[in-house]
């Protein structure tokens, strides 16, 4: 059994747990173990129906997609294959891994795992790790002088670009002193008494964590307010929710709405749905729209709608639900959870009425909807202007300003909420 392939650019992933042991009898497509990738956990099935003889990647482990993982002994004509004789030292041992993995894995395990001439480092490191070290003409011997953070001293992708930023400034690298803090945490002086709980974040966390103070970092914030009138939407809702429930067997929210102007208001201003690449602009063709989705643990994940200007009011409201629901149960794909180009938060969810997103990255823009509340307001009418009670929701558009001036960003935002307040009360369901 082999590390799968579990996303488009996933090339590794960390064994978190083994749901079966060595002798466990399974299924074919039943569940064997999770796996965390850069992009989300998910629990892997069996590839074959047998024994599980051998579990070759321990938990905690980083594994490169397309290396063995486990050895199944599997029944052939009535009768069970022997595996592969155990080895007899740890040499034989690898020798064996590699002769079952890919050339291009063996290629990267050989090299992590074999020091070169002139140093004593016997750390792992992750094909990820390899590539980047690569990529940025990093030596084997500079790279033994990286402090590691993660399992047993292993260097992290985390820790590799805390060296890259300061790599060739006369601010000195991280010391074992510190090298157990991720760069998002840095250390900050505070008194601790008895009383106080000390919680270590889970891994999700942290990669949340990590990922916002990259964003915060890269991207200067700016953000921009417009109050909306939902009263049109309010009204059809519902006069409609509860046909829809019967009819489709699933609630009507009121993100559907909100998705389907965004894409609309993309259409108008493409240039909100674009990523930074150096001193380039990227103009993505796609509209593909994440959804920000509170996780029960308290963490946030964000799946996305891909061509979300082609999905009808209905889609959109099935592809949403179908999202959410599999993000709570740790059931989505990694593909599920890449390649969005704007992102929609509901804060107004939580009960707030306005919000102050982090952007994405690489995105260049995101939006928070606020809380909908009734509200006196002006309504200007042939007869006069007369006081009215309307439906009223405030949308935070942060943007980032390198490349995203307040003009383009305010018109944008101003534009999502004409295309919400113009919602046709009569359209069928």
């Amino acid at each position: 059994m082999l590390m799968p392939k579990m996303g488009e650019s996933i090339i590794e992933g960390t064994i978190l747990t083994w749901l079966k042991k060595e002798g466990d009898v399974i299924e074919q497509d039943e569940s064997v173990l999770e796996v965390a990738t850069d992009k989300v956990d998910t629990e892997v099935p069996a590839t074959h129906a047998g024994i599980l003889k051998k579990i070759l990647a321990k938990e905690g482990e980083v594994v490169a997609v397309g290396a063995p993982i486990a050895i199944i002994e599997t029944a052939t004509n009535g009768q069970v294959s022997e595996p592969a004789g155990k080895p007899a030292s740890e040499t034989s041992q690898k020798d064996e891994l590699l002769a079952a993995a890919p050339a291009q894995t063996a290629t990267l395990i050989t090299a992590a795992s074999t020091p070169t001439s002139g140093t004593q480092d016997d750390r792992f490191y992750s094909p990820l790790v390899l590539s980047i070290a690569k990529e940025e003409k990093i030596s084997r011997e500079e790279l033994a002088t990286i402090a590691g953070t993660g399992k047993d001293g292993r260097v992290t992708k985390q820790d590799m670009l805390h060296y890259l930023s300061q790599r060739g400034s006369s601010q000195p690298i991280a010391t074992s002193s510190v090298a157990s803090q991720p760069s998002a945490f840095p250390r900050v002086e505070m008194s601790i008494s008895a009383q106080d709980e000390i919680i270590e974040m889970d891994r999700m966390r942290k990669m949340i964590a990590q990922r916002m103070v990259d964003s915060k970092r890269i991207s200067p914030h700016v953000t921009s307010f417009v109050e909306a009138d939902m009263t049109n939407i309010v009204l059809w809702r519902n006069k409609v929710k509860d046909a829809y429930q019967k009819k489709e067997g699933e609630p009507l929210t009121f993100t559907p709405f909100f998705i389907q102007a965004v894409a609309k208001a993309i259409k108008d201003f493409p240039m909100i749905n674009i990523s930074v690449d150096g001193d380039r602009i990227i103009k993505k063709k796609d509209i593909n729209i994440g959804v920000a989705v509170a996780l029960p643990t308290g963490n946030l994940i964000v799946p996305v709608i891909r061509n979300a200007d082609q999905l009808n009011l209905t889609g959109l409201s099935k592809k949403i639900n179908d999202l959410a629901n599999r993000a709570r149960t740790n059931k989505l794909s990694p593909d599920e959870l890449t390649g969005g180009t704007y992102t929609v938060s509901n804060v107004g969810s939580f009960g707030n009425v306005l919000g102050t997103p982090i952007i994405m990255q690489p995105q260049v823009a995101i939006l928070a909807v606020g809380a909908i509340q009734k509200k006196p307001a002006v309504l200007e009418l042939p007869s006069g202007d007369v006081i009215a009670i309307r439906h009223k929701m405030f949308l935070s558009h942060s943007y980032d300003h390198r490349v995203v001036d307040g003009s383009l960003g305010g018109m944008f935002v101003r534009r999502v909420a004409d295309y919400l307040e113009a919602f046709d009360i009569n359209l069928p369901l």
